[in-house]
């Protein structure tokens, strides 16, 4: 370690020196505008836009040091894992938790909590929780490796659900199935592919179809031409403009789409009064983002509608707590689907300032830690 902080020292000096140097040689051929107001300022404000064009420091300067970090030394900034052969996995599948293991016993809690509140209203849940990259991909990730907490997490997720009486079917076995096949997870973002949230969902129906009845509508998707994608985990390695080449190359993502082939025509459709989904997703960007089809690939799957209550950017906890606190329209859902990336269980802070409504079931779940994230939050 001691050796580590020597070189980068003497690496920062000497970017230092050498971009000093840089600056008074692209700083010199400075001509003063004719009338220039010396004693107000302007000839301050005038070299300083001529340095600023000329010679972008700050820039040149991030891009050169991140350049040293991710050739030397295999990093990025904080928030990312640099693996092997270009792929990138999110920190929090590697980060040492003090209070993990209680962290994951709450959250447990709250999910039990949440199955409680839906059955009070007549809603079947089936949590699907996604196991980690860097589990599904571990042959990649170099000399890196995840914290204790994060060891077999994904087995005591489950155990803990099925104690709890909380149907989890185990989506695990599915993906390193598929990914013989096609890759299930994006090499340099933090989510899964259009085909690893078709395999999930093919593993969840095949539990649930039994209890969703007769389909009145035939799902269809259709597989779009490859483009390039880059992926969120990219912003974490600050190396454009002027390194770009070092950049791993971007990911190809096929897209697929999923429409309603045919429909059962019934009254109410004549009408105009067709009956809400049966069925509700909640959960993360694996679920909000139309990238990736996950609803789509339901609707396929299990042959029914599917409402998407998923949202980006706020973890598994807070959409959930959010459709619970929302008023109750109409008859509710049979089935809600809540997705749960497995990194979420261990890290886990209460939702400042959140005022649940006043019903005892919304009491228990505002007290139970649900979770955040730092980093490319789905």
């Amino acid at each position: 370690m001691r050796t580590y902080h020597l070189i980068t020292s003497l690496l920062f000096g000497a970017i230092i020196l050498a971009m000093a140097g840089a600056a008074v040689v692209r700083a010199l051929p400075y001509d003063v505008p004719p009338g220039t107001d010396v004693v107000e300022g302007g000839l301050t404000r005038g070299f300083e836009s001529h340095y600023d064009k000329v010679f972008p420091v700050k820039t040149f300067g991030t891009n050169v040091w991140g350049a040293i970090q991710f050739v030397l030394f295999g990093e990025g900034r904080s928030g990312v894992v640099v693996g092997r052969n270009g792929w990138l996995y999110t920190s929090e599948e590697f980060s040492a938790y003090p209070d993990g293991e209680a962290q994951v016993e709450a959250n447990l809690e709250l999910i039990a909590q949440v199955q409680q509140k839906l059955r009070a209203r007549g809603t079947e849940l089936t949590v699907a929780v996604l196991p980690a990259k860097a589990r599904l991909y571990p042959e990649y990730v170099a000399q890196h490796h995840p914290a204790e907490v994060h060891r077999d997490l994904y087995q005591r997720i489950h155990a803990g659900l099925q104690a709890r009486g909380v149907a989890a079917p185990d989506l695990l076995i599915p993906l390193e199935q598929c990914k013989t096949q096609s890759a299930v997870f994006l090499r340099t973002d933090t989510h899964w592919t259009p085909e690893g949230a078709r395999c999930s969902a093919q593993a969840l129906a095949a539990v649930m179809a039994p209890r969703t009845g007769d389909a009145a509508v035939r799902f269809t998707s259709e597989v779009g031409a490859p483009v390039e994608h880059q992926g969120d985990l990219m912003q974490f390695l600050p190396l454009a403009p002027y390194f770009s080449a070092l950049m791993p190359r971007p990911d190809l993502l096929t897209a697929r789409s999923t429409v309603a082939a045919s429909t059962a025509s019934t009254e109410a459709d004549l009408f105009g009064d067709a009956p809400a989904p049966a069925i509700v997703l909640v959960g993360t960007s694996y679920s909000a983002d139309g990238r990736w089809n996950f609803d789509g690939a339901l609707r396929e799957s299990l042959d029914q509608d599917v409402l998407n209550m998923a949202q980006a950017g706020h973890g598994p906890f807070e959409p959930m707590l959010a459709y619970l606190d929302k008023p109750q329209d109409g008859p509710a859902p049979a089935h809600l689907i809540w997705e749960i990336p497995e990194r979420y269980l261990p890290a886990g802070k209460k939702p400042a300032g959140r005022k649940p409504k006043s019903d005892e079931g919304h009491a228990q779940l505002a007290l139970a830690p649900t979770s955040t994230t730092t980093v490319a939050q789905p």
